[in-house]
C-alpha cells in the first residue's frame, strides 16, 4: 500500500486546502480515515453558502437543513474562528443566529459576513444580538436586512477597517456613532437607506460607497479618501430639503477630500452638488483625481454643469472622463442661457492630462454641444472621445457633427468617435 502522503501534511497546509473546498466538502473529509475526523474541525475560515445542505424547493426543509448543519459544524469546532460568512439566500431570521454570534464572539472572529434570504422577498429582519458588540478583534463587519441597536456601553470596534451595511435599520445617531467609533475605519458601504441625512467622521477612511435615499451627506473628517461611489435616490420630502437649503453642498461634500482618486456620481449626485453653488472656483484641488464618472447630468440645468465644470478644472491630474446626460426636452421649446458659456471661456484653465472622455445618452442640446467644444478646446493630450446619442436622430447628430467639425482642438491626436448602442 502506497504510504498516505496527504495525511502526514503539516496542519497549516492541509487547512489551507480545507478553507478552498466547500464546506460541506471540507466536513466529509472525516469520513476518510481515522486521521481525518477532526481535520476539518479547527480550520479557521467557515463559509456557508446556498451549497451546503442538499438542493430542495421546499424552504422550510433547506432552512432547517441550514441552522442544523451550521449549528453541528460549531459544536464541533475546535479552537478560533477568524472568519464566518453565511451568504445563504433561503436562511431567513432564526433563533439560533444569537447562538452563533455568542459562540463566534469567544472564538476570536476577525471578519463575519451575514447575507440572508436574498431571494425571500419580504424577508423578516432578523435583530443582532447583543454579543456582536463583544467581538473585539473584528477585521471585517458585512451585515445586511437586519435591525441593529448598538448599547450605550459599547465604545466602538478598535481593528475594525470594513464596515458595509445593507438594508440595516438602525438610528441615525446610532449609525454616525458606530462610523465614528471606529477609528481604523478603511472601507465603509451603506445600501437602502431612507432620508437619512449622514456625517462621517472617519480620520483612517479610503473607499466610501453610499446608495440610498440620503437628504444630506458631510464629509466632516475624511481627509484620506481616494475613492467615492454614491447613488441618491430622490423622494417628494428630499426634493423639498433640497430646494429649501441654504448650504454649498459641494464644499460640505467635496471640500475635505484633497486626496480623491476616483469619484462615481449616479442618479442625483450632480443635483445634489449643485445646491449651494455658485460661479466662484473652488478652495480644495483634487491632484490625485484621475477618473470622474457622473451619470444623469442634467445638461438644461447650468447649476449642475457647473459642478461637473468646477471639478474637472481642479482636477489638474485627470485621465478619465465618463458623463452621461439625462436631457429629454425638445429644443423647440428649450431656450438656454449661453451667456454662460462665455464666462465660462475668459477662463484660462487646461485639461492637460486628460486622455479619454465618454459621453453618453447626449441629445444634441445646445449646453450639451457647448460642453463638448469646451473639453476639445482645453484638453491639450486628448485621444479619444466617445459620443453616445441617446436615441439615433439623424438631424440632432449632424447638427452635433457640423458644430464639432467647426471646433478647434488644443490636441492634434484627438479622435471624435460617434458610437450608436
Amino acid at each position: 500500500m502506497s504510504p498516505d502522503l496527504i495525511s502526514d501534511l503539516p496542519q497549516s497546509i492541509i487547512e489551507s486546502i480545507l478553507i478552498r473546498i466547500p464546506i460541506r466538502d471540507a466536513v466529509r473529509t472525516s469520513i476518510l480515515s481515522s486521521k481525518w475526523r477532526y481535520k476539518w474541525a479547527s480550520i479557521t475560515q467557515l463559509l456557508f453558502d446556498d451549497k451546503c445542505v442538499p438542493y430542495s424547493n421546499d424552504r422550510d426543509v433547506v432552512q432547517r437543513s441550514v441552522v442544523k448543519f451550521i449549528t453541528r459544524v460549531l459544536f464541533l469546532h475546535q479552537g478560533p474562528i477568524h472568519k464566518f460568512q453565511i451568504t445563504n439566500s433561503k436562511l431567513q431570521s432564526c433563533p439560533e443566529i444569537d447562538q452563533w454570534i455568542l459562540f463566534l464572539s469567544r472564538n476570536d472572529i476577525k471578519e463575519l459576513v451575514m447575507e440572508l434570504g436574498e431571494e425571500i422577498g419580504e424577508t423578516e429582519f432578523f435583530r443582532i444580538p447583543s454579543s456582536l458588540f463583544q467581538c473585539r478583534k473584528l477585521i471585517r463587519l458585512e451585515i445586511s436586512r437586519c435591525e441593529l441597536d448598538p448599547p450605550h456601553s459599547f465604545k466602538g470596534f478598535m481593528c475594525l477597517k470594513s464596515l458595509n451595511l445593507q438594508q440595516v435599520l438602525i438610528s441615525p445617531d446610532a449609525v454616525e456613532s458606530l462610523i465614528s467609533s471606529c477609528p481604523l475605519l478603511e472601507s465603509l458601504s451603506m445600501s437602502y437607506f431612507d432620508n437619512l441625512a449622514l456625517t462621517i467622521r472617519a480620520p483612517n477612511l479610503k473607499y466610501l460607497y453610499l446608495e440610498g435615499e440620503f437628504k444630506d451627506i458631510c464629509l466632516e473628517d475624511t481627509p484620506l479618501l481616494v475613492e467615492i461611489s454614491i447613488a441618491m435616490y430622490m423622494t417628494d420630502d428630499i426634493a423639498e430639503h433640497f430646494e429649501q437649503s441654504l448650504n454649498c453642498n459641494f464644499v460640505k461634500f467635496l471640500g475635505g477630500v484633497p486626496n480623491l482618486e476616483r469619484l462615481v456620481g449616479l442618479i442625483y449626485f450632480t443635483k445634489y452638488l449643485s445646491i449651494g453653488i455658485d460661479s466662484m472656483h473652488l478652495p480644495t484641488m483634487y491632484n490625485h483625481l484621475e477618473t470622474i464618472e457622473l451619470y444623469q447630468v442634467n445638461f438644461e440645468d447650468t447649476k449642475e454643469i457647473l459642478v461637473v465644470l468646477r471639478l474637472i478644472t481642479s482636477s489638474p491630474t485627470l485621465k478619465e472622463l465618463q458623463i452621461s446626460g439625462s436631457s429629454n426636452i425638445p429644443v423647440a421649446i428649450y431656450t438656454p442661457d449661453m451667456e454662460f458659456w462665455e464666462k465660462e471661456y475668459r477662463s484660462d484653465s487646461r485639461l492637460s492630462k486628460l486622455k479619454t472622455v465618454k459621453l453618453s445618452e447626449m441629445g444634441g442640446w445646445p449646453h450639451e454641444i457647448e460642453f463638448i467644444k469646451f473639453l476639445l478646446r482645453r484638453s491639450t493630450v486628448l485621444e479619444t472621445m466617445n459620443i453616445i446619442p441617446c436615441v439615433f436622430d439623424m438631424e440632432n447628430n449632424l447638427k452635433i457633427l457640423i458644430e464639432l467639425m467647426k471646433c478647434r482642438r488644443a490636441s492634434t491626436r484627438a479622435e471624435v468617435v460617434f458610437v450608436h448602442e
